[in-house]
Parts: C-alpha cells; structure tokens; sequence
C-alpha cells in the first residue's frame, strides 16, 4: 500500500514495457514491512537530465535507477562516481548523498558475473565476447575484466563508443588484452548479449549462432521474454547460459545496499518476486 509516507525509487528508461524490476523490488518490501515502491517512469534522453535532478528535490526520493538509454548520460549527471562506474562510463543507480551530492553506482556487471558464478562458471582466464557497449555492455565488460578474464573481444557498430570503452578498461586495467572485436563467436568461452538485440521479434541475432561451440557459456540482457530467440539457439546446441532476469536478481541486493533497505539473498529475492512476461 502507497502512503504518504513511502520511498519512491523511480526506473528511468525508454521504453519501459520490458522492466522487470518493480516484480522484484516490491514483493520484498511488502514481505518486509518495508514502505518503499519502484515505479517505472517513462521518459526520453531529452527530458532524463532534468527528471533525474528534480526526483531528488522530492522529500520522499528513495533513490532512483536508471536503465536503458540512460545509463551513459547518467554518469555525467552526478557529483560522484565509485570506480566501477567511472571505468564502464555508466550508471545505473543513483542515490543522494547527506551532504546533497548525488552519487552514482553500476550493478550490472556485478549481476551478471555472480550470475555466472552461481551457475559454477568462473570468468578466471577465460576469453569473453561482449556485444554491445552500451551501458550494460560497458557495466560487463568491466565486471568481466575486474574477475580476471585473460581476453575481452568487444563489438558494437558503434566504433567510437566501442573504443572508448576499450581505452578505459585498459588505463585501469593495464595487463588486460582488449580487441576490438567482430561478432564472431568462434573461439570464445563466454559469449554475450548485451544489446538490444533480441527485444523485437524482427531482430537479427546478435552473433552466428551455428559457430557457438557447446561449451561457450552464453549471457542475454534482454527481458522482453525469458528464452530469447538467442538463447533459444544456445540452448539447442548445449550450451550453459543465463536469461536476463538471472543478472537482474543478482544485482538488486546490492542496490537495496546501495538505497539504504540492507542486502538479501538472492534466494530471498527470487522466493518473494513475481516475474512475469
């Protein structure tokens, strides 16, 4: 029940039909007692920049998360930024600070890689494809580097953005191997999906599927379903994968972190949500 007094923590994004988070967020706080809410909210990149500031000038703001397209332009909105934002250039949570100051996070990455560990796949040594270099892209390509992968491959038509992130991870990461690669998956350990590839029917796959070997461990970003049409083909040929929701409940503990509601279990998470498509 929305009180008076609740928390909102709005979800910044275009479009928003895809989110996943509210079926996450608030079964818990309602198990919880907690009087808090997560509601999408709708907006395009040019009204963000002015949205973000004045959801902070609410007495109730909770927070705010945002999630595609925003997450790059939201980085260069706020006052701090911890590293692994400021190494992927993208946020996805932010939060005010006591003394005013708005600080930004980046769980994607984080998600995404405890995800793969939880499926006993460790990202040590191995040679990982990203596509995408977006925001979610850079928050895994990050993550993915930071968990000791001996060679990240990053593809993304954007070429000037794909660089960009190649030149950061490097600079903090200087013994990485980063190439900016093409989508061809032959070779690679890990394979994934972070673009919006996959969102609509018509969509190409983002990589040739028929050169995906067995034991390539494969990761989507992509909500709008939980088999995507990608990983529909990953399944076929035998491959261990995680959908998108997978990242997802591994994030948000550490965003409840974050926002100040303490951090669950992911087992927690997943027994209160009610995901649906």
């Amino acid at each position: 029940m929305i009180r008076g007094t609740t928390r909102l923590i709005p979800v910044f994004g275009q479009p928003t039909a895809t989110v996943k988070a509210p079926m996450i967020y608030n079964p818990w706080f309602e198990a919880h007692g907690i009087d808090a809410v997560v509601i999408p909210m709708e907006c395009g990149s040019g009204d963000f920049p002015n949205l973000l500031r004045l959801v902070f000038r609410l007495g109730n703001a909770g927070g705010a998360i945002a999630t595609m397209p925003h997450k790059v332009s939201a980085a260069g909105l706020v006052d701090r930024l911890s590293k692994r934002a400021r190494i992927a250039g993208s946020v996805n949570a932010v939060r005010l600070a006591a003394d005013g100051a708005l600080e930004g996070d980046l769980f994607d990455g984080e998600g995404f890689v405890a995800g793969m560990v939880a499926k006993g796949v460790s990202p040590l040594g191995r040679s990982a494809l990203v596509v995408g270099a977006g925001g979610v892209g850079s928050a895994i390509s990050a993550s993915l580097a930071e968990a000791g992968v001996a060679r990240l491959a990053l593809y993304d038509p954007d070429e000037a953005t794909r660089d960009a992130l190649a030149e950061r991870l490097v600079a903090a990461l200087p013994g990485l191997v980063v190439h900016a690669g093409s989508r061809d998956p032959s070779g690679f350990d890990i394979v994934v999906n972070a673009s919006p590839l996959g969102m609509r029917p018509s969509d190409p796959l983002p990589v040739d599927a028929d050169a995906l070997s067995p034991s390539t461990f494969i990761g989507e970003v992509v909500m709008s379903r939980e088999i995507t049409p990608f990983l529909e083909e990953a399944r076929a040929r035998g491959c261990v994968f995680q959908v998108g929701t997978d990242m997802l409940f591994e994030q948000i503990p550490a965003y409840l972190e974050f926002f100040g509601f303490g951090r669950p279990s992911v087992a927690e998470l997943r027994r209160a949500a009610t995901i649906r498509y």
